[in-house]
């Protein structure tokens, strides 16, 4: 018998478990946990944190966006990663596409190291050089570059181990306002974004393990953002683009999702298509969202098993490894 999981992925305050995180984490309703910068001090703390969470709980799936530049939340003995743009002008300049395969498998083998089973890259947003939360974050102001690249980032996740998310569908490049503080609002056409932004999701849609759902309206097309649009979801991604991997929501919790409370978010995203729902930063709400997922017969499912690890990594196997050596300096002349 398969293993059930949650389907809400939450957040904790510090460094270790309360005994409130303990509680709530032994939830039937929480399969996930996403982890920031304010939980890391260093990697024995994190391995420490992250085999306490796994003996209270262990069909739970340990999550973090280490992305590399602006968007790193372990850093220390982890390998500064550069942004994705700077990798992607080393590439070009050294006719060196492989440099995306070999970070992706030494990002997500530090990370399986420590116990973090899926990290949510890669970014498959189009920088339009428009947008103030993804610039950089992109690959590439390219659409076909971005799908070459992101490509090759994939298979390293995937050689590694680890399952790939590509986000922040069905494109977050083409806004300026951060949807953290505001909701974005693009005015596009379906057919606009069907060569462009959402042009990754078409070629890659057989190897992206996970889509992340961005919090953007796109009013020509629904009057809804993508994680709570049935429209979004089960018409395009699912139908249209034949997509046959996990979905998740981005956090419910964002300014962008605004409107209601967020346990009829939660349903909303749900009823939308969702597998799961991620909510951060408001521990209030997620308390009010598990008593309401009992209220409303919502029930652990197995799909969320397939965002696990799929190898066990040494750490200290790792740090001699002549791969991860090699890939090291490499980045190394990069930041140089």
């Amino acid at each position: 018998m398969k293993e059930l999981y949650g389907r809400l992925m939450i957040d904790i305050n510090g460094k270790n478990l309360s005994e409130e995180d303990k509680f709530i984490i032994s939830n039937k309703h929480v399969g996930g946990l996403i982890l920031f910068s304010r939980n890391f001090e260093s990697f024995e703390q994190l391995q420490n944190l992250i085999s306490e969470i796994n003996s209270i709980k262990e069909n739970i799936v340990i999550a973090v966006d280490q992305e590399g530049g602006r968007v790193q939340r372990f850093k220390n003995e982890f390998l500064l990663i550069p942004s994705m743009q700077e990798i992607s002008l080393y590439a070009k300049k050294n006719n060196d596409m492989d440099i995306f395969f070999d970070l992706a498998w030494l990002v997500s083998s530090e990370l399986m190291a420590v116990g973090i089973d899926i990290n949510f890259a890669p970014v498959l947003d189009v920088d339009e050089k428009t947008s103030s939360i993804i610039g950089d974050r992109a690959f590439s102001n390219s659409v076909s570059e971005v799908i070459a690249y992101t490509s090759k980032y994939i298979d390293g996740m995937h050689d590694a181990g680890m399952k790939s998310t590509g986000k922040h569908f069905p494109g977050h490049g083409g806004v300026y306002e951060d949807s953290h503080l505001h909701l974005p609002i693009d005015n596009r056409s379906k057919e606009d974004l069907i060569t462009s932004d959402i042009k990754p999701y078409i070629e890659l849609k057989d190897k992206l393990d996970i889509v992340m759902c961005g919090h953007i309206l796109f009013p020509k097309i629904d009057p809804n953002i993508p994680s709570f649009s049935s429209a979004w979801i089960k018409d395009i991604l699912k139908r249209e683009l034949n997509y046959q991997g996990l979905i998740i929501s981005d956090d419910l919790s964002m300014k962008a999702a605004k409107g209601k409370n967020c346990y009829i978010k939660t349903k909303d995203a749900f009823q939308a298509g969702c597998d799961m729902a991620i909510i951060c930063n408001n521990r209030d709400e997620v308390k009010k969202v598990l008593s309401f997922l009992d209220d409303i017969k919502i029930e652990p499912i197995s799909n969320i098993s397939k965002m696990k690890k799929t190898k066990d990594v040494n750490w200290d196997n790792l740090q001699s490894n002549q791969r991860a050596l090699n890939i090291k300096d490499k980045l190394n002349n990069i930041r140089s």
